[in-house]
């Protein structure tokens, strides 16, 4: 531990990261951070390079994306390395985290913090109790981690071909059975699946606000039967008879693009902007949320407890904040992923970047986007999608 900040530790003051950020960036120059983050997304995988090439020429720290399959990976290394004791030298520096392996991470007592609050790029962000950044599937933060990019669910669908889409979950069984094998959705194992039923969830049960809290064997039955009616009436008419799936938006998007299947699903709004530019979509492409609101969600970045290059990750996820950062990533030629800060936070010239991104057709206003949906509870997804397994797979 740094010797200046032993007596403010001890006293109950500042993380290291207030209490001197430049002795944070003095010690994190010459650091390479292994930032375990999920790879199955080019255009994240170019930004993610991107912010190394960035934080390597301004701080002397360099990145290295850990490509995850299933974010669940790099928590279970962690977790067998506390079981080996091994408290520091780890090989997990950050994660891209958020929902049930936040909370389970916390839980344990496997991450480093709180930290978050104390970075210098905090002061963009709303950070009020109960606001987006401060809670995780109902989790809250308390420093644990820092946001990065803003999701919200939507489905991508070719204009010219489908000009009016479903406006409801519900009303997706009668689409589909007029349009039978013409609908899919990711594997419901990716998050993008499971999602996919979440997003059903909140609109099918009974009561939602049961959803905020955790599922139960007294609730979950309940809450769930109208989804299973749904989905019953619904698997038939899928594509392939809801025998297989794609393993993910990315792969589900091609099949959109090759006319297979006439819906994407994205938790990014401006996905179908840059796909379009990427000639991946048709210019015709188009993004819609269900008419009551969708889904959304902040992605976060955390640093594991034992994580060896821990003031690069600090640095990392500090610049992540940057406004410029952040418009940048919200550029729909980079990444398009609107941005985390509190508009109202931001100086003049710090908001006249993002007011001269460029724009397209195909990228909807926040405002079009309705509603945000509050995530249920850590654990409805995991049992919504054991459920889905025992109903539907054999």
């Amino acid at each position: 531990m740094r010797p200046l900040v032993i007596a403010a530790l001890s006293l109950g003051l500042a993380s290291p990261a207030l209490a001197d950020w430049q002795a944070t960036l003095d010690a994190a120059r010459g650091q390479t951070v292994y930032w375990n983050a999920w790879g199955g997304d080019a255009r994240t995988n170019a930004f993610i390079e991107w912010v190394g090439e960035q934080t390597e020429a301004r701080y002397g720290v360099k990145v290295e994306q850990v490509k995850l399959t299933d974010t669940a990976d790099a928590v279970t290394r962690v977790i067998a390395e506390k079981a080996a004791g091994q408290t520091s030298g780890g090989s997990v520096d950050m994660i891209w985290i958020n929902g049930p392996n936040f909370r389970s991470m916390k839980e344990q007592g496997l991450l480093h913090g709180p930290f978050a609050t104390d970075l210098p790029n905090a002061k963009y962000l709303d950070l009020s109790p109960g606001s987006s950044a401060s809670v995780d599937f109902t989790t809250p933060v308390e420093g644990y981690e820092s946001a990065w990019r803003l999701a919200r669910f939507v489905f991508t669908y070719d204009s010219a071909r489908t000009p009016e889409p479903p406006l409801t979950m519900a009303a997706f069984v009668d689409w589909a059975a007029a349009n039978p094998g013409r609908l899919t959705h990711p594997a419901v194992s990716n998050f993008m699946g499971s999602t996919f039923l979440k997003q059903a969830l909140i609109e099918l049960t009974p009561d939602p606000s049961v959803l905020q809290g955790p599922a139960t064997d007294e609730n979950f039955d309940a809450a769930t039967a109208p989804v299973w009616a749904w989905y019953d009436a619904l698997r038939p008419n899928l594509w392939r008879q809801g025998e297989t799936f794609p393993e993910n938006q990315s792969v589900q998007q091609q099949m959109l693009n090759d006319g297979e299947v006439d819906f994407g699903v994205s938790f990014d709004p401006a996905s179908a902007a840059g796909a379009i530019a990427e000639g991946l979509l048709p210019e015709t492409a188009r993004v819609f949320v269900p008419e009551g609101g969708s889904i959304g969600n902040i992605s976060f970045v955390a640093i594991p407890f034992n994580a060896a290059n821990r003031e690069g990750a600090e640095v990392v996820a500090n610049f992540l904040l940057e406004p410029a950062t952040q418009a940048h990533q919200q550029n729909i030629e980079v990444l398009g992923s609107f941005s985390v800060l509190d508009p109202a936070k931001l100086n003049a010239e710090e908001a006249a970047i993002f007011a001269a991104l460029p724009s397209s057709p195909a990228l909807p206003a926040l405002e079009d986007l309705g509603p945000t949906l509050l995530e249920p509870d850590a654990s409805w997804m995991t049992r919504l999608t054991e459920a889905w397994a025992e109903r539907y797979t054999k």
